[in-house]
């Protein structure tokens, strides 16, 4: 017996007999319910997307192919134990039982010409992999190296902070009070790309063993990252640890075989060309090679040599979806570390919380020991001091006394894992705001920005060297609130200056060398195009430089330059959407053109731009929520978008006003049992 219902805003609420003929259930309704988006998943995970949707996703499919997704899901696959295999098989099933039905209410795939193919066993795995692979930080090795290059490499410094794709994310813990018999409450928002439809989709999954709501992957079973069975709650937020390694492969040719450069001489490698199929255009030879180091995803274009990486869920051929049941049963906050003891990566940080009134903190995942050297650049792979040691650092596991904060910040349990974190501010502001006693709707919304360095480069502004229209802006901004609000005009003012500041150092003399080729792939420009970095990094660079005349100038263009107009009018939501049918599109871009947002970058609310590029939000909270240990019912979450992947479905994009506003709605409750099938 089976059952599915869906509360008032379609999320679906799923009863079945037992785990598996659940996980098959959780298949069936992903598919009918996002049938376009998890086919696009898949596809991606195999390189085949250009094949469906044209020339646009080549650069995708390349690195796909050159970094073997497809096969690394499969590798993982075949190590899963019995039980987590027949499991996932189970929701394969479901996935292909459920395609027909959701294609035939998806409108891209006539547009596309496409049908849905059923799915492969490790088709779930691959999904998974699509979303993390360029999670981690090896892409800002790439721009380090370019930066080194250009600049020298004691400038790398200037741009350590997140890169232009990591995340925003927060989470926060709050203890049991007995004071009031309020049990621990665990809250935050973690900060993807803005999907359409929405990176995460919301359910409840329940059965004889257990009842469990929380945030799913759409092609994944079960509840990797946010869950509440009703005992237990965890949430997670990126660790920002380094955990993939780049080597710089020296190649040479021998016929058709090719051979690298090794530690005691030249070493015949792994290599074949696959065939890329294009929609509307002629199909695309690649060359897949594999070092003793990992796949060849790239070549430096500088200085000729291969970039090859080398991931733990390769070496291991292991992704951590051994933890995934396991989470679903979880009852105490030690069962939550125990499931997260099998995770690989993405490496999380954890907060966990159960209803006997714990608190714990872990860092779950593989982060090989290696070379500092390793943490920074690409490294000679011929060079015996860069190879992995054969060991990981320890697992963190640790109760919290009093509030817990993770803000991809640098703290003591996550110091050791890696290099690059966030700035230490949105961790700040909210700590501050939980001992004000701020709600977390107003914590999840905090549009307050720091007084870092570029704000107080105003400070350093000399008055009497502006004209009278730059002081009168001038003293404006030194008045405001720092407050990044849609209405706010001083917001708007601020974001024109410091992209006018951006646009300046562009060609300023010591950064305009960074327009130098790169060498590296189109896939990688987010991470190593300079303007997007230079707006990335203005407080560095404000506190690195003397940037007293660049930031004057700016100011006088603004001030002389038509009215700004409020930050809203500037910080529309330009969610990110693969426009391929016509009535989709439109709807897409009237979105675009009224969904005003708070918030920025540097915020709590951290819907980001990048100065000097773009004020439009590509990227922000994904999802708030609020687990609430005292009683699971009055948890709330809220989604950009809505539960359904369907466009014209009423719930495809119901949430998106409360999500804009900052309110939340209820999670599904009340009984459910498997009294009816369907």
């Amino acid at each position: 017996m089976t059952r599915v219902d869906r509360d008032r805003w379609g999320v679906p609420q799923l009863w079945a007999g037992d785990a598996d003929a659940l996980a098959r259930l959780q298949g069936r309704v992903a598919a009918t319910d996002r049938a376009w988006q998890i086919s696009v998943e898949r596809w991606r995970a195999e390189g085949r997307l250009a094949a469906h949707v044209g020339p646009s996703e080549l650069a995708w499919d390349r690195f796909a192919r050159r970094v073997r997704l497809d096969d690394t899901a499969r590798r993982c696959y075949e190590r899963l134990d019995p039980d987590t295999r027949r499991w996932v098989e189970a929701y394969v099933d479901g996935v292909n039982s459920g395609l027909a039905e959701g294609a035939a209410a998806a409108p891209e795939f006539a547009a596309t010409g496409s049908a849905p193919e059923p799915w492969r066993p490790w088709s779930p795995l691959g999904v998974f992999l699509v979303q993390h692979v360029l999670f981690s930080t090896f892409p800002n090795k790439l721009w380090r190296a370019h930066v080194a290059r250009t600049l020298g490499p004691e400038a790398a410094g200037l741009f350590a902070v997140e890169g232009p794709s990591s995340a925003g994310s927060n989470a926060w813990a709050l203890p049991a009070d007995p004071a009031t018999g309020r049990g621990p409450l665990i809250a935050g928002d973690p900060h993807r790309l803005l999907e359409l439809p929405g990176v995460y989709q919301q359910v409840r999954l329940a059965c004889p063993e257990f009842d469990v709501v929380g945030l799913a992957f759409p092609g994944v079973p079960g509840l990797p990252h946010f869950g509440h069975t009703g005992r237990v709650a965890w949430a997670v937020t990126n660790a920002m640890a380094d955990y993939q390694d780049l080597y710089r492969e020296r190649l040479r040719r021998d016929g058709d075989r090719v051979l690298a450069r090794d530690v005691d001489g030249w070493t015949p490698v792994s290599r074949h060309v696959e065939e890329i199929e294009v929609r509307g255009g002629d199909p695309e030879t690649v060359e897949v090679i594999e070092t003793p180091r990992g796949p060849v995803i790239d070549h430096d274009r500088v200085t000729g040599e291969a970039i090859a990486l080398r991931a733990p869920s390769r070496v291991e051929a292991r992704l951590g979806f051994e933890a995934l049941l396991p989470l679903l049963r979880a009852r105490r906050a030690g069962d939550v570390a125990d499931a997260l003891r099998h995770w690989v990566e993405p490496v999380n940080s954890v907060l966990v919380a159960d209803t006997e009134g714990g608190v714990r903190r872990l860092v779950a995942g593989l982060v090989p020991v290696r070379d500092e050297r390793c943490r920074r650049e690409p490294v000679p792979a011929w060079e015996p001091a860069y190879r992995w040691r054969g060991d990981y650092l320890p697992p963190v596991d640790e109760p919290v006394d009093g509030v817990a904060v993770c803000a991809n910040d640098r703290r003591d349990d996550v110091a050791a894992h890696g290099d690059d974190f966030a700035p230490p501010h949105r961790a700040r502001r909210i700590r501050a705001l939980l001992a004000e006693g701020a709600e977390a709707s107003a914590v999840h919304t905090d549009d307050r920005l720091p007084a870092g360095p570029l704000y107080r480069l105003l400070d350093r502004l000399d008055p009497g060297r502006l004209d009278e229209p730059a002081r009168a802006l001038l003293r404006r901004l030194r008045q405001w609130d720092r407050a990044m609000a849609a209405g706010s005009a001083e917001a708007g003012a601020y974001a024109a200056w410091r992209a006018a500041l951006a646009r300046r150092l562009r060609v300023h003399p010591l950064l305009r060398a960074l327009d130098e080729p790169c060498g590296f792939d189109e896939l990688f420009a987010p991470w190593t195009d300079p303007a997007a970095r230079i707006g990335l990094a203005l407080d560095h660079l404000a506190a690195g430089f003397d940037l007293a005349e660049p930031a004057a100038e700016a100011l006088a263009e603004v001030a002389a330059g038509p009215a700004p107009g409020a930050w809203g009018s500037r910080h529309l939501l330009h969610p990110v959407h693969l426009g391929v049918d016509p009535a989709v599109t439109d709807a897409v871009t009237a979105m675009r053109e009224r969904v005003a947002l708070s918030g920025d970058t540097d915020c709590v609310l951290a819907t980001s731009s990048v100065p000097g590029v773009s004020d439009a939000c590509w990227r922000g909270p994904v999802a708030r929520y609020v687990w609430d240990l005292t009683d699971r019912a009055a948890s709330r979450w809220v989604v950009p978008f809505g539960a359904s992947g369907r466009p014209g479905d009423p719930h495809f994009a119901d949430q998106l006003t409360h999500w804009a506003a900052g309110t939340l709605i209820p999670v599904p409750a009340g009984p459910l049992t498997g009294d009816e099938t369907t």
